[in-house]
């Protein structure tokens, strides 16, 4: 009775670990993210399960750990961040694409994006060295849903006195 036993024990053991190996093999894939801190608001949410999983003509979105946030691309190209804070004033070079306006922060070869004139805003950071800012355009569609909060980029042009 003992010879019976301890095969279908094994066989349950083996079982076990390659359940278990499979899973931490899922898990392993997830780029790890923090979240913002206005991650959890419902408008974040909206537009979470509407991102696009392609962007930049060929980055696939992967799994991340993080409320609000995601990832295009293996080595990830393309990070997204919702719920950061909404700035209200910059220096830096401010563009409109797809209906939204957006801040643009070179930093190397990163290059970060942040909405600007929506609350909560998200950012997007790039880089530059494996795609290009057709990822903004890409996500500009869904982003333009999160509700507007009265700022806009201002041309040259209308500050000047």
């Amino acid at each position: 009775m003992d010879t019976v036993r301890r095969p279908l024990r094994w066989t349950a053991i083996a079982g076990v670990v390659v359940a278990l190996a499979a899973g931490l093999t899922g898990c392993t894939n997830a780029v790890s993210m923090a979240p913002a801190p206005s991650a959890d608001t419902a408008a974040c949410a909206a537009v979470q399960v509407r991102l696009p999983e392609v962007v930049g003509n060929d980055l696939r979105l992967r799994n991340t750990n993080a409320q609000s946030t995601a990832a295009w691309g293996d080595p990830a190209a393309a990070l997204y961040h919702c719920g950061v804070a909404a700035p209200t004033v910059s220096d830096l070079p401010c563009f409109s694409q797809g209906g939204v306006d957006w801040i643009r922060d070179d930093r190397g070869d990163r290059v970060v994006y942040t909405t600007f004139g929506r609350s909560p805003a998200v950012q997007v950071v790039i880089d530059s060295t494996t795609t290009t800012n057709q990822v903004v355009q890409d996500l500009s569609d869904v982003v333009s849903t999160l509700p507007e909060d009265g700022h806009r980029c201002l041309d040259p042009s209308d500050v000047q006195g």
